[in-house]
């Protein structure tokens, strides 16, 4: 295994129309998203703020999201890094993929002035709720991202040095000829020196049909349900829901119908579509031997936990 290692945690529309793009200046209505297992890393320390007591009356799902699954800025850092240790040159243009809320492409833009993003999310509703959330607090910043309710696999308004697909959204394409179509045009569209990321999720407790109950500080719980896998297939159903210290729950928070990928089938693609240099980065553990640690390091061959995170790093 390497010394190299990194550390990370494991827009405004109306009606959410399909192929419209939204400058994240724009000002948003007040309109009132995996997935599961990685623990918050990197969380700033200090006088904490009281937070009004959740309930599933009162919490928000997307919040709840980003506060359970989500850590922006410590991804943000790995996806720059990764890029820099082989380019050496710091990334400028960001693209995020199944961006959802847009909470990445909010942190990218945060970096300095010559930085920006684009996101790419076929729901409007979601990216209207993270341009009122994320982006306007950014101001003049706020600016220098455009969020497209389009197909991830249109194209870019700039080719990006970094693209990322995150918490296994990709999953959704569930035969080899879309999955080959999606990073095909995912290549096609980088930049010369571009760099594609993709996080995957395996190991044995990955296709049992179980619950992982995690208590989140900020006052409720993340359950992560893996509701059904079928092994002929693939398919897989999973469910996050949110629960609450007064006994209230918001039961299917998200749903999602993936075909569960494995690492080999994966790497496969992403060589035959052009990448011929493919970093692996595997989460290492904490000091019980269970947890990860949010701690990755360049491998080959991986450790088959129960349950394990991997990054998959396609260079140009």
């Amino acid at each position: 295994m390497s010394n190299t290692a990194t550390e990370r945690k494991p827009a405004h529309t109306s009606q959410g129309t399909r192929g419209k793009t939204v400058r994240a200046d724009k000002p948003a209505a007040k309109k009132r998203s995996p997935k599961w297992r990685a623990e918050k890393k990197g969380a700033k320390k200090g006088a904490k703020k009281r937070r009004p007591v959740l309930t599933a009356k009162t919490a928000d799902r997307h919040e709840l999201y980003q506060l359970a699954v989500q850590s922006p800025d410590e991804d943000v850092k790995f996806l720059a890094r990764v890029y820099k240790k082989v380019r050496k040159k710091s990334p400028k243009h960001f693209r995020e993929d199944f961006c959802g809320t847009a909470v990445l492409s909010a942190s990218w833009v945060k970096r300095g002035k010559a930085y920006s993003a684009e996101g790419f999310d076929i729901c409007g509703d979601t990216i209207a709720w993270g341009l009122a959330h994320n982006f306007e607090p950014l101001g003049v910043k706020a600016g220098c991202a455009t969020l497209h309710v389009k197909d991830v696999r249109e194209q870019s308004h700039k080719k990006p040095d970094v693209r990322a697909a995150q918490n296994f959204s990709y999953m959704v394409f569930k035969t080899r000829e879309e999955m080959r179509d999606y990073i095909q045009s995912a290549y096609d569209d980088l930049a010369q020196d571009g760099v594609f990321v993709m996080d995957l999720y395996g190991g044995p407790e990955s296709m049992e049909e179980m619950e992982e109950v995690r208590k989140i500080d900020e006052g409720f719980t993340y359950v992560w349900d893996q509701a059904v896998y079928w092994p002929a297939t693939g398919d897989y159903k999973a469910h996050i829901h949110f629960r609450f210290k007064d006994g209230t729950e918001i039961k299917r928070a998200f749903s999602y119908e993936w075909r569960l990928w494995t690492l080999p089938e994966l790497l496969d693609i992403m060589r035959e579509v052009g990448f011929e240099h493919i970093d692996q980065y595997w989460e290492g553990t904490d000091e019980d031997g269970e947890s990860g640690n949010g701690v990755y390091r360049m491998s080959r061959r991986g450790e088959n936990c129960l349950a394990w995170v991997t990054y998959l790093v396609g260079y140009k």
